[in-house]
């Protein structure tokens, strides 16, 4: 077993740690788009049978991040451009959606956190650093949507997380100027919700803020074609 492998004696289970510990190296790009899956070799680093990494890429084949193909076998997915768009626009409505039913629920502590979370955001800009700006922006976003009491949504907002990590580690390493506006749009969607702003109205601010990033990259595209 490999150093960094799951370690013995975890509560979870032997699929949930081979899905992991796999799902952590297509995100991180350690396993790049096309990387070949071998479950033999796979089992063999993990200190664990075929079947339980077999279920675990069946997992992440469910979530988009690999596929199967007759006379290959299972792959991590190939980057797509066209899907990093629909991605972004199927995040859009669904983060929008979470943050709009969660809005209401949320303290005035959870409120306060969120405000922290973002001036840690805009600490960071001095010395930018695009991977760990994403992983703040995201803990914010999941600040906001905290309470939505809908898990199916909270589900597909983190399945299209996972697929936005594959296809690009941060959209801020391309277009760096865009992370100094969503500080500032953070400011603005949680100002509404202090105010109390309608769900609806909060629900789209949270859309146009992620499609904001997503118009950002494909001007940056665009420039460079």
């Amino acid at each position: 077993m490999t150093s960094d492998a799951p370690a013995e004696g975890m509560t979870a289970s032997k699929s949930q740690l081979a899905y992991e510990w796999l799902r952590d190296r297509i995100v991180s790009h350690r396993f790049t788009p096309g990387y070949r899956l071998v479950l033999s070799q796979l089992a063999a680093e993990l200190g664990v049978s075929t079947v339980p990494v077999r279920e675990a890429v069946r997992r992440l084949e469910a979530e988009g991040l690999v596929t199967y193909e007759k006379n290959v076998g299972a792959q991590v997915a190939l980057v797509d451009e066209g899907e990093y768009v629909t991605t972004m626009q199927t995040l859009a409505v669904v983060e929008g959606a979470a943050t709009g039913f969660s809005a209401p629920l949320l303290t005035n502590e959870d409120v306060s956190k969120a405000r922290e979370i973002n001036q840690r955001m805009r600490d960071s800009l001095e010395h930018f650093d695009p991977r760990r700006f994403t992983e703040l922006n995201e803990e914010f976003h999941k600040a906001l949507f905290l309470h939505c009491p809908n898990e199916h949504l909270i589900d597909l907002v983190h399945r299209g997380w996972s697929r936005l990590r594959m296809l690009r580690s941060s959209t801020f390493s391309f277009v760096p100027g865009r992370a100094v506006e969503s500080v500032t749009e953070h400011d603005e969607l949680v100002d509404l919700i202090e105010n109390k702003a309608d769900p609806i109205e909060i629900e789209l601010a949270a859309r146009r803020h992620r499609t904001a990033t997503l118009d950002a990259m494909l001007t940056f595209q665009h420039a460079h074609d």
